[in-house]
């Protein structure tokens, strides 16, 4: 798909900064990120996805970018602030960032509008109309306008509080992602000038949908000012004017934080109450409305930008939700593994059998909580440790748990309070668990808990026996459905006491010894992770195959891309799959010649981290080191964070993961981009022979968890890099 005229790149030819080292050998972080939402929000124009499904990725582009203001940017307008001279790794200050920031981001903001204009045109077309106050008489019938006028006087009239806007009432606080429609207003009976500003409430939904079979949405706010004279009976109204405030919502934690849960609970009420880093205006907003917002919210520290006719481009969520399966994708349903069935639903007898591997979503979540489950009823197991970092408000996995202690069994939780934007749930969570008699730990204040462990002991004649499950992906039944990933279980019992020498390192601070197989961050991750690419330098000296492949969410860390370039022009074949930000930059003469990059977009987000080094042959090959992982290449995951590193021996496992799951990703044309030199992402033409890896997976049941019939058939087709173009 050619690139619409609207959708503008970021040009780094044009790039001021581009003089300096760093940028030279490195891509900037934040404007990579705004890169990858600028992939999300192309999808939204992209015609081969049904129409609903681009208004979600539109969606999605929204959420991110506010996301990435509230944090992001707040910490780097607190460095500007506090005159922090830290400069990025492409050797930019904090204020040279924030100003090419913002003019990329602003140049996002004018792309969503303009996708959202053409969207809505061709929702229109299908029968789905997203009134504004401008268009609701026009497009209602009396009949219609006045079932809007009782509901708005009924359900909406009720909640709302205007507020005035004079010496006597200042103007009010505005929480974070709050939107709020002011209005200029003049008293009929004295000509009295006056101006009043109306907060939508935040628990309200944002669009109410008329009755009827044709689906038509208001949004709230549009409620608002169409119906501005019930609410201000005896003023005329002169003009209105909705905005909407961003808060910087990052939590710094203190090391003196000694009561972890205080300071989070508390942590979470300031959250709304930060700073002001962005301010969103109605286009078109009357200037004098558009002073005072800008002093009295913005000031001199906040961006301020119009963001088109609607404000909360995230919130267009609700309207995907509507009943129009022949605008959204055809629905899928996720197997169950085939190799679990074969021992009757035994989990216990399927893993100790052997190793087994679960590709989501693909194959369906609930394996993990049938496992589980399992654990929490089987009189035989006496223990089970758990880490949780987003579980989510489905509580299918605290269940399980729950019932395991009420049981009698010995149940750990960690529970990682520092998982932004989910500390309040897990905070409850967290409080449920210790009812229950769960031992909650809370691990360590500096570090996040991010890997995805869960073990249980079970007695087996007369001896303990120790189940894992490793995931690349959270305890997560929801993202468990979009997201990629890999779920290992095994009953190796090195890997058994390579988990509880980590699950002791986290409750107990005791440094593991002699780990047999697993890497831990900050210990010993990123040591090793650097032995493995030296092996294949130095295989590419003596002459022999060396390669590398990598798939993964980022790559930011420095240290890990200068040995990625050593490996470069030490002649090793490189090729990574990062969907989001990518600091390293390829294909450069002389540094990264022999490295290329690709980013994965479609109708699922790529999570899953899978690391692969061809040990002395060229890739795939039977005898190639494999790893999964919980981490990316982030400095945030090799030193401020507990994720783990796991190679794959199991050959079955192995061959699945490297020889299926990798080569779909890099011999998938359809929803693929390359990096280019120079920054910029061009999408892979499909050519003569189209692959796209998450169709391959929803239509082909995997080699590992197929139970040995399906693995008789060779019903699956075998992947080849000979498809990649």
């Amino acid at each position: 798909m050619t690139r619409p005229a609207h959708i503008a790149s970021l040009d780094h030819d044009d790039d001021p900064f581009a003089g300096s080292e760093g940028s030279d050998r490195y891509f900037n972080r934040e404007l990579s990120w705004l890169a990858f939402n600028r992939r999300v929000l192309e999808e939204a124009c992209n015609t081969a996805h049904p129409l609903l499904e681009r208004l979600r990725f539109l969606s999605i582009s929204g959420s991110n970018l506010d996301e990435f203001f509230m944090v992001r940017v707040a910490g780097l307008k607190g460095q500007q602030l506090q005159d922090v001279a830290r400069l990025s790794s492409d050797g930019l200050t904090s204020g040279q960032q924030l100003a090419a920031i913002v003019a990329e981001a602003d140049a996002l903001v004018t792309s969503q509008r303009d996708v959202w204009r053409d969207l809505r045109r061709q929702l229109a077309e299908t029968g789905i109309a997203v009134l504004s106050s401008r268009t609701i008489d026009e497009a209602l019938s009396a009949e219609d306008l006045h079932w809007l006028e009782t509901q708005f006087r009924e359900q909406l009239f009720p909640i709302l509080t205007p507020q005035a806007l004079d010496p006597a009432h200042p103007f009010p606080f505005m929480p974070n992602k709050g939107l709020a429609v002011m209005f200029d207003l003049v008293r009929i009976s004295d000509d009295q000038p006056i101006r009043e500003l109306v907060m939508i409430p935040a628990p309200m939904p944002r669009f109410l949908r008329l009755p009827g079979e044709k689906a038509r949405y208001v949004a709230v706010e549009s409620l608002v000012k169409r119906f501005a004279p019930l609410v201000f009976p005896g003023y005329r109204v002169i003009g209105g004017a909705e905005f909407r405030v961003l808060r910087d919502s990052d939590i710094e934690i203190e090391e003196e934080a000694e009561d972890l849960v205080r300071y989070f609970a508390n942590a979470i009420k300031r959250r709304r109450r930060g700073r002001v880093i962005r301010l969103e205006l109605e286009s078109g907003m009357p200037e004098g409305l558009g002073a005072v917002l800008r002093d009295e919210l913005g000031g001199s520290d906040a961006f301020v930008t119009e963001s088109g006719a609607f404000l909360g481009v995230g919130d267009l969520e609700a309207i995907v939700d509507e009943d129009r399966p022949d605008l959204k994708f055809t629905p899928f349903s996720p197997r169950f593994p085939e190799r679990i069935r074969e021992f009757g639903g035994d989990c216990f007898a399927a893993i100790s059998a052997k190793d087994i591997v679960v590709h989501h979503p693909y194959e369906t979540f609930d394996v993990v909580l049938a496992f589980l489950k399992q654990a929490a009823a089987d009189p035989d197991v006496v223990a089970i440790k758990q880490t949780l970092y987003r579980a989510g408000k489905q509580p299918a996995v605290i269940n399980a748990l729950i019932a395991a202690a009420e049981a009698g069994k010995s149940v750990t939780a960690v529970v990682e309070l520092k998982a932004r934007f989910d500390e309040e749930q897990n905070l409850l969570w967290a409080s449920a668990l210790e009812r229950a008699g769960v031992q909650v730990v809370y691990g360590f204040i500096d570090w996040k808990t991010h890997a995805k462990v869960s073990m249980v002991v079970r007695r087996e004649n007369g001896q303990y026996r120790t189940y894992c499950h490793f995931g690349t992906g959270n305890y997560h039944p929801i993202t468990a459905k979009v997201y990629t990933d890999l779920s290992f279980f095994t009953a190796d019992p090195r890997l058994g006491r390579d988990a509880a020498q980590m699950f002791n390192y986290i409750t107990g601070y005791v440094e593991p010894e002699n780990m047999a197989l697993i890497s831990l961050s900050p210990r010993d991750l990123r040591p090793r992770l650097m032995r493995l690419i030296d092996a294949e330098i130095a295989n590419a000296r003596e002459g022999k195959p060396a390669a590398i492949w990598a798939k993964m969410n980022s790559v930011v860390d420095p240290a890990v891309i200068e040995k990625l370039y050593e490996a470069s022009n030490a002649g090793v074949e490189i090729d990574l799959i990062i969907r989001g930000i990518c600091c390293l930059k390829p294909g450069v003469p002389g540094m990264s010649e022999n490295i290329r990059v690709k980013s994965v977009i479609g109708r699922f987000l790529e999570h899953s981290r899978i690391w692969a080094f061809g040990n002395g042959k060229a890739l795939p090959n039977d005898g190639a080191k494999l790893f999964m992982s919980s981490a990316d290449w982030m400095q945030r995951n090799f030193d401020r964070r507990i994720e783990y590193m796991l190679p794959i021996e199991n050959r079955t496992v192995h061959k699945q993961i490297l020889d299926q799951v990798m080569v779909a990703n890099l011999i998938d044309n359809e929803q693929s981009w390359d990096l280019q030199s120079d920054g910029s992402y061009v999408r892979v033409q499909p050519g003569e022979r189209p692959f796209n890896l998450h169709r391959y997976f929803m239509t082909n049941p995997s080699l590992s968890g197929r139970g040995a019939s399906l693995a008789a058939s060779g019903s699956v087709p075998k992947l080849s890099l000979r498809n990649r173009r």
